[in-house]
């Protein structure tokens, strides 16, 4: 893969992760309106812990699956390549988020 593809690929996979964070804590903070409020206090403890493991299962496909699968087809340096633009994509969305939220305050 040439260094342009795997750019593309770790910014599209980067935005993913901080779209689907996004959207979560979107839901979490707007829990209550959107569910109501439950008596029952053993559901959220178990969609929680649920919610964590998806959460854990797609971000981790999204910043690990590719890189991993070149890795195992002999392309080291294109998944280790990949798996730093990811993590530094990664890096300069959090800088900017946090950026963001400290103008918006």
């Amino acid at each position: 893969m040439n260094k342009a593809k795997l750019l593309k690929l770790a910014i599209a996979n980067s935005l993913g992760v901080v779209i689907y964070i996004t959207l979560i804590a979107l839901i979490m903070n707007n829990g209550n309106k959107i569910f109501g409020s439950s008596d029952n206090n053993l559901i959220a403890p178990i969609l929680f812990l649920l919610l964590f493991v998806f959460s854990a299962l797609l971000t981790g496909f999204l910043v690990l699956g590719k890189p991993l699968m070149l890795y195992i087809d002999g392309q080291k340096k294109d998944g280790v390549n990949l798996l730093f633009y990811t993590g530094t994509a990664l890096f300069i969305l959090l800088i900017l988020v946090a950026i963001l939220l400290i103008i918006l305050k």
